[in-house]
């Protein structure tokens, strides 16, 4: 659906966006992950046609963004991290501005707004004034003018930015929501905000692509093989020799480390100093020490750990 090729931005000497590609299929909903500055928000402004790239391409759905503007802007639906919305209009009166500038038939504008109100759930504010409303709202507002004309690709830039906890929550719900019915491209800095809504992660980092897969298969690549990653062991033994044993290992480190003296058995979670497998020196050490071990299992990276792996850029 959405096709990006060598894109790169620059401004002046300063490169935004430096040779990346990727490919986001239709029906999928996928997230830009990156730290401040590095280039996610100028990624969806080349996308959008808001910027001409200063040399690649981008299709939606085949059509070329610069040489047919007006018929790809057609699929996309935008939300700027910005929204630029009339204050001084109602709901209504901008939506129906919305409705217009978007070409929808004027006999289809009066249910087309009523369709996209309900949708983001603003009916109850439909005749306020933009300029009265919280900021929650407002972002409503701004979903809703990107949803207008039902787009099949929505282009949404850090949605919750400003946002507290609660609208956060109802905004993700919404986006949730809209991933059923459209491609969705979202940009965000927020770690669970891309993990709560997205079942693709692109991470960028001064520009460039860092990764692109899923959360599951980033964590496993990362990871490498199931002994190199960070492993959760069961134990039975007394819990000053098993901390002891674990600690004397000069392979791995201890991150955590609890008892439970009513079963006799302690819990803790081991990582590995390099990209060597301790299993093994993990079981013969407990063996000796006449520790058996009830469980050994691999512990998935968190995508918090994923970002900081592959991101160099500070905020």
């Amino acid at each position: 659906m959405i096709h990006a090729e060598k894109l790169s931005r620059r401004f002046g000497k300063i490169k935004a966006v430096t040779g990346i590609d990727f490919h986001i299929k239709r029906g999928a909903t996928v997230g830009f992950l990156g730290p401040n500055g590095a280039g996610k928000s100028t990624t969806m402004n080349l996308i959008t046609g808001y910027l001409a790239p200063s040399s690649g391409r981008v299709s939606i759905d085949g059509i070329d963004i610069v040489k047919a503007p007006v018929q790809a802007k057609k699929l996309i639906g935008y939300l700027p991290e910005q929204p630029s919305l009339y204050r001084d209009l109602t709901v209504d009166e901008y939506l129906d501005f919305v409705s217009e500038f978007k070409r929808v038939p004027k006999s289809r504008r009066k249910s087309e707004v009523e369709s996209v109100r309900e949708r983001v759930k603003i009916h109850d504010v439909r005749r306020r004034l933009i300029g009265g409303l919280s900021r929650g709202y407002r972002q409503r507002v701004g979903l809703a003018q990107a949803l207008v004309g039902n787009p099949p690709v929505l282009i949404l830039d850090e949605p919750t930015a400003g946002l507290d906890p609660k609208q956060i929550i109802e905004i993700r719900e919404l986006i949730r929501g809209l991933g059923k019915e459209h491609t969705v491209v979202l940009s965000s800095h927020i770690l669970p905000e891309i993990s709560a809504t997205c079942e693709w992660i692109i991470i960028i980092d001064r520009g460039a692509i860092a990764a692109s897969n899923t959360p599951e298969n980033l964590s496993k690549c990362l990871s490498g093989g199931s002994g190199s990653v960070r492993q959760k062991l069961l134990i039975r033994g007394d819990a000053k020799l098993i901390h002891k044993t674990l600690d004397k290992l000069p392979l791995l480190s201890i991150r955590d480390f609890m008892t439970d003296p009513e079963a006799g058995v302690c819990e803790a979670v081991i990582e590995p100093s390099n990209q060597d497998d301790v299993r093994e020196a993990v079981f013969f050490a407990m063996a000796k020490a006449k520790l058996p071990i009830l469980q050994m299992s691999p512990m998935d990276l968190s995508l918090e750990e994923i970002f900081l792996n592959l991101t160099t850029s500070e905020d």
